[in-house]
């Protein structure tokens, strides 16, 4: 009697399993180098890999009959968020605005004659415009002058050209009041500093959701309080157009 063949066992279907496995492991690595890597080239080009590993133009992964073929996939390629260069972008607009905001104010002041009484500067709270208390007040009073309500109405329109949070600064020296209408040099920048903001809402149109005043008084010098020079340059009232990142402090609740 003719002895029955034993039919050999298939020595692929250990390789079908090793190959699943390795290809986990290189997906899995693959993912790992990725997220860990900012490199938007070298992400896309290592999706790219991964994609043309793991589809194989729709081969089968052992060429046999007992093998699964992988069919091809695509990888979808997510581009990490620019946040960066969007902030960047951000700050370069807003920079460039507030200096197109500070060189029409600075235009009309030399047009006016009022380079010497009013200063402006950008610095990280904004564009600051910094008027001397002796060009719209007499002294020991905090009612403006008629005369300079009219140049400070018009510097307010200037000002109004942007969205950003507008805040009024009332600042003196350190010479105690010496008349009855006020306690301190706190209350006098206080009445002050609220008399400038409420003529830029009335009549700069400027809105009263967006500005507010704040009173220092002789709290925040700029210069020495021991000369006449110091004293005069720490009288002011400041106008500030905050920055961006100084607005959300001020955003309403």
């Amino acid at each position: 009697m003719k002895k029955r063949e034993e039919k050999e066992p298939n020595a692929e279907r250990w390789m079908l399993t090793y190959l699943d496995l390795i290809t986990l492991l290189m997906i899995f690595f693959v993912v790992l180098y990725a997220s860990s890597n900012a490199d938007t080239t070298k992400y896309k080009q290592l999706a790219k890999s991964l994609n043309v590993a793991i589809s194989g133009g729709g081969a089968s992964i052992i060429g046999s009959d007992t093998a699964t073929s992988v069919t091809n996939s695509t990888v979808t390629v997510v581009d990490p968020p620019e946040t960066t260069t969007n902030a960047a972008n951000s700050k370069t607009a807003e920079e460039n605005n507030m200096e197109s905001i500070k060189k029409n104010v600075d235009t009309y002041l030399k047009q006016n004659g009022l380079a010497s009484s009013v200063s402006t500067k950008i610095d990280e709270r904004g564009l600051e415009v910094s008027l001397k208390t002796s060009l719209l007040f007499d002294v020991g009073t905090a009612g403006v002058k008629e005369d300079s309500a009219k140049k400070l109405i018009s510097i307010g329109k200037i000002l109004n050209h942007v969205n950003n949070y507008v805040r009024i600064e009332g600042h003196t020296d350190s010479t105690p009041m010496s008349n009855n209408e006020f306690k301190s040099n706190w209350q006098l920048s206080a009445i002050r500093a609220t008399n400038v903001t409420e003529l830029l809402i009335s009549k700069a149109g400027i809105s009263p959701k967006k500005i507010s005043a704040v009173a220092y008084g002789e709290n925040r010098p700029v210069a020495t309080n021991t000369t006449e020079i110091g004293k005069a340059k720490n009288r002011t009232v400041d106008i500030i157009i905050l920055s961006n990142q100084f607005s959300k402090t001020e955003k309403i609740k």
